[in-house]
Protein backbone atom coordinates (compact mmCIF):
# COMPACT_ATOMS: atom_id res chain seq x y z
CA UNK A 1 0.00 0.00 0.00
CA UNK A 2 1.55 3.46 -1.07
CA UNK A 3 2.56 5.21 2.09
CA UNK A 4 0.97 8.80 0.92
CA UNK A 5 -2.53 7.06 1.15
CA UNK A 6 -2.23 4.58 3.84
CA UNK A 7 -4.49 4.82 7.40
CA UNK A 8 -1.79 2.77 8.82
CA UNK A 9 1.32 5.07 9.41
CA UNK A 10 4.98 3.85 9.03
CA UNK A 11 7.71 4.86 11.05
CA UNK A 12 9.66 8.09 9.74
CA UNK A 13 6.22 9.86 8.00
CA UNK A 14 6.01 11.86 11.21
CA UNK A 15 8.73 13.07 12.74
CA UNK A 16 9.34 11.82 17.00
CA UNK A 17 7.98 15.47 18.95
CA UNK A 18 4.85 15.22 17.19
CA UNK A 19 4.64 11.33 17.42
CA UNK A 20 5.63 11.42 20.79
CA UNK A 21 2.96 14.03 21.70
CA UNK A 22 -0.23 12.20 20.19
CA UNK A 23 1.06 9.03 21.86
CA UNK A 24 0.76 10.78 24.99
CA UNK A 25 -2.45 12.18 23.71
CA UNK A 26 -3.72 8.37 22.58
CA UNK A 27 -2.62 6.71 25.64
CA UNK A 28 -4.51 9.51 28.33
CA UNK A 29 -7.61 9.62 25.90
CA UNK A 30 -7.52 5.17 26.12
CA UNK A 31 -7.37 5.59 29.96
CA UNK A 32 -10.54 7.63 29.74
CA UNK A 33 -12.24 5.04 27.75
CA UNK A 34 -11.44 2.42 30.08
CA UNK A 35 -12.67 4.07 33.00
CA UNK A 36 -16.22 5.05 31.07
CA UNK A 37 -16.44 1.68 29.42
CA UNK A 38 -16.11 -0.13 32.26
CA UNK A 39 -19.43 1.63 33.31
CA UNK A 40 -21.12 0.42 30.09
CA UNK A 41 -19.79 -3.15 30.32
CA UNK A 42 -22.58 -5.76 31.21
CA UNK A 43 -23.28 -9.45 30.21
CA UNK A 44 -24.41 -8.43 27.11
CA UNK A 45 -21.30 -6.31 26.29
CA UNK A 46 -18.24 -7.59 27.30
CA UNK A 47 -18.32 -11.34 24.70
CA UNK A 48 -19.66 -8.54 21.99
CA UNK A 49 -16.41 -6.35 22.80
CA UNK A 50 -14.55 -9.60 22.17
CA UNK A 51 -16.48 -10.65 18.43
CA UNK A 52 -16.21 -6.51 17.67
CA UNK A 53 -12.46 -6.92 18.15
CA UNK A 54 -11.43 -10.31 16.62
CA UNK A 55 -14.15 -9.12 13.64
CA UNK A 56 -12.17 -5.51 13.22
CA UNK A 57 -8.77 -7.65 13.05
CA UNK A 58 -10.07 -10.03 10.45
CA UNK A 59 -11.34 -7.37 8.52
CA UNK A 60 -8.53 -5.74 8.02
CA UNK A 61 -5.98 -8.12 7.21
CA UNK A 62 -8.15 -8.20 3.85
CA UNK A 63 -6.83 -5.44 1.81
CA UNK A 64 -9.07 -4.64 -1.34
CA UNK A 65 -8.44 -2.75 -4.56
CA UNK A 66 -9.33 1.22 -4.49
CA UNK A 67 -7.54 2.49 -7.50
CA UNK A 68 -4.46 1.21 -9.87
CA UNK A 69 -1.78 0.72 -7.70
CA UNK A 70 -3.63 1.64 -4.48
CA UNK A 71 -5.27 -0.60 -2.07
CA UNK A 72 -7.32 -0.22 1.94
CA UNK A 73 -8.95 -1.58 4.20
CA UNK A 74 -11.72 -1.39 6.63
CA UNK A 75 -11.07 1.10 9.71
CA UNK A 76 -14.14 -0.43 11.65
CA UNK A 77 -14.22 2.58 14.08
CA UNK A 78 -18.02 3.07 12.83
CA UNK A 79 -18.85 -0.45 13.58
CA UNK A 80 -17.49 -0.92 16.72
CA UNK A 81 -19.03 2.11 17.98
CA UNK A 82 -22.39 1.44 16.82
CA UNK A 83 -22.34 -2.26 18.59
CA UNK A 84 -20.58 -1.95 21.74
CA UNK A 85 -20.29 2.39 22.08
CA UNK A 86 -17.58 4.72 22.01
CA UNK A 87 -15.43 3.69 24.85
CA UNK A 88 -15.36 0.06 24.56
CA UNK A 89 -15.16 0.51 20.41
CA UNK A 90 -12.20 2.37 21.03
CA UNK A 91 -10.66 0.04 23.14
CA UNK A 92 -11.32 -3.09 20.72
CA UNK A 93 -10.12 -1.04 17.49
CA UNK A 94 -7.11 0.47 19.53
CA UNK A 95 -6.41 -3.28 20.81
CA UNK A 96 -6.13 -4.69 17.18
CA UNK A 97 -3.86 -2.08 16.57
CA UNK A 98 -1.04 -2.87 19.13
CA UNK A 99 -1.42 -6.28 17.78
CA UNK A 100 -1.08 -5.37 14.05
CA UNK A 101 1.98 -3.30 15.02
CA UNK A 102 3.83 -6.00 17.33
CA UNK A 103 2.67 -9.04 15.42
CA UNK A 104 2.80 -8.27 11.76
CA UNK A 105 4.46 -4.71 12.05
CA UNK A 106 1.16 -3.40 10.14
CA UNK A 107 2.13 0.72 11.23
CA UNK A 108 5.33 1.91 13.13
CA UNK A 109 5.76 1.24 16.65
CA UNK A 110 6.96 4.79 16.96
CA UNK A 111 3.41 6.31 14.84
CA UNK A 112 1.17 3.84 17.34
CA UNK A 113 0.49 6.73 19.25
CA UNK A 114 -0.55 8.30 15.83
CA UNK A 115 -2.29 5.68 14.06
CA UNK A 116 -4.51 5.23 17.47
CA UNK A 117 -5.45 8.78 17.22
CA UNK A 118 -6.56 8.78 14.27
CA UNK A 119 -8.43 5.07 13.64
CA UNK A 120 -9.52 3.93 17.25
CA UNK A 121 -9.89 7.45 18.56
CA UNK A 122 -11.19 9.89 16.00
CA UNK A 123 -12.70 7.26 13.64
CA UNK A 124 -14.96 5.82 16.79
CA UNK A 125 -15.92 9.33 18.25
CA UNK A 126 -16.85 10.48 15.04
CA UNK A 127 -18.42 7.29 13.77
CA UNK A 128 -21.09 7.41 17.06
CA UNK A 129 -21.39 10.86 17.14
CA UNK A 130 -22.85 10.52 13.35
CA UNK A 131 -24.39 7.17 13.57
CA UNK A 132 -26.71 8.38 16.60
CA UNK A 133 -27.27 11.59 14.63
CA UNK A 134 -28.67 10.18 11.86
CA UNK A 135 -30.80 7.53 14.03
CA UNK A 136 -32.67 10.97 15.40
CA UNK A 137 -33.45 11.91 11.98
CA UNK A 138 -34.00 8.33 10.38
CA UNK A 139 -34.46 5.51 12.81
CA UNK A 140 -32.78 2.77 10.18
CA UNK A 141 -29.55 1.48 11.99
CA UNK A 142 -28.36 0.48 9.02
CA UNK A 143 -28.49 3.79 7.38
CA UNK A 144 -26.70 5.36 10.04
CA UNK A 145 -24.28 2.67 10.12
CA UNK A 146 -23.27 3.37 6.54
CA UNK A 147 -23.05 7.28 6.40
CA UNK A 148 -21.47 7.02 9.95
CA UNK A 149 -18.60 4.67 8.46
CA UNK A 150 -18.59 6.79 5.26
CA UNK A 151 -17.65 10.09 7.56
CA UNK A 152 -15.54 8.47 9.77
CA UNK A 153 -13.07 7.31 7.46
CA UNK A 154 -12.87 10.50 5.94
CA UNK A 155 -12.36 12.45 9.03
CA UNK A 156 -9.36 9.61 10.47
CA UNK A 157 -7.89 10.53 6.69
CA UNK A 158 -7.86 13.70 7.38
CA UNK A 159 -6.21 13.57 11.23
CA UNK A 160 -3.08 12.24 9.47
CA UNK A 161 -2.94 15.17 7.28
CA UNK A 162 -3.10 17.09 10.39
CA UNK A 163 -0.01 15.19 12.01
CA UNK A 164 1.93 15.46 8.19
CA UNK A 165 1.27 19.26 8.86
CA UNK A 166 2.41 19.51 12.13
CA UNK A 167 5.53 16.63 11.88
CA UNK A 168 5.93 15.64 8.32
CA UNK A 169 9.39 14.77 7.39
CA UNK A 170 9.23 14.67 3.53
CA UNK A 171 8.00 17.21 1.26
CA UNK A 172 4.92 16.49 -0.26
CA UNK A 173 2.09 19.36 -0.93
CA UNK A 174 -0.48 19.40 1.77
CA UNK A 175 -3.26 20.16 -0.44
CA UNK A 176 -1.95 16.99 -2.14
CA UNK A 177 -1.92 14.54 0.97
CA UNK A 178 -5.01 16.17 2.01
CA UNK A 179 -7.13 15.35 -1.25
CA UNK A 180 -5.23 12.04 -1.83
CA UNK A 181 -6.09 11.01 1.26
CA UNK A 182 -9.85 12.14 1.06
CA UNK A 183 -10.64 10.98 -2.19
CA UNK A 184 -9.12 7.11 -2.04
CA UNK A 185 -10.51 7.21 1.94
CA UNK A 186 -14.12 8.15 0.85
CA UNK A 187 -14.38 5.30 -1.76
CA UNK A 188 -12.74 2.77 1.42
CA UNK A 189 -15.34 4.37 3.42
CA UNK A 190 -18.16 3.27 1.09
CA UNK A 191 -16.99 -0.27 1.29
CA UNK A 192 -16.57 -0.07 4.53
CA UNK A 193 -20.22 1.10 5.17
CA UNK A 194 -21.69 -1.59 3.13
CA UNK A 195 -20.15 -4.09 5.21
CA UNK A 196 -20.50 -2.67 8.25
CA UNK A 197 -24.47 -1.63 7.90
CA UNK A 198 -25.04 -5.33 6.73
CA UNK A 199 -23.30 -7.01 9.73
CA UNK A 200 -25.24 -4.52 12.04
CA UNK A 201 -28.10 -4.67 10.59
CA UNK A 202 -27.87 -8.68 10.82
CA UNK A 203 -27.30 -8.30 14.58
CA UNK A 204 -29.81 -5.88 15.17
CA UNK A 205 -32.81 -8.28 13.34
CA UNK A 206 -31.86 -10.78 15.54
CA UNK A 207 -31.14 -9.30 19.02
CA UNK A 208 -31.24 -5.51 18.46
CA UNK A 209 -30.47 -5.59 22.37
CA UNK A 210 -26.99 -6.33 21.48
CA UNK A 211 -26.74 -2.95 19.40
CA UNK A 212 -25.26 -0.14 21.88
CA UNK A 213 -26.56 2.69 19.25
CA UNK A 214 -30.10 1.51 19.20
CA UNK A 215 -30.09 1.09 23.05
CA UNK A 216 -28.79 4.20 23.79
CA UNK A 217 -30.91 6.45 21.46
CA UNK A 218 -33.91 4.18 22.90
CA UNK A 219 -33.11 5.65 26.36
CA UNK A 220 -32.79 9.22 25.52
CA UNK A 221 -36.11 8.81 23.60
CA UNK A 222 -38.04 7.41 26.64
CA UNK A 223 -36.45 9.84 28.90
CA UNK A 224 -37.46 12.87 26.36
CA UNK A 225 -41.55 11.10 26.42
CA UNK A 226 -41.30 11.40 30.50
CA UNK A 227 -43.72 14.67 31.62
CA UNK A 228 -41.51 17.01 34.05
Amino acid sequence: MDQTVAMHIANGIVDARVSAAFAIVSLVALGFCVMRGRLDLDDRLAPMAGLVAAFIFAVQMLNFQVLPGVSGHLLGGALAAVLVGPWVGALCVATVLIVQCLLFADGGLTALGLNIFNMALLGTAVGYLVAVAVLKLLPRVEVATFVASVVSVVVASQGFVLEYALGGTTRLDLGTVASAMAGVHLLIGIGEGLIAATTVATVAKVRPDLVYALRRTTRVTKAAEVPA
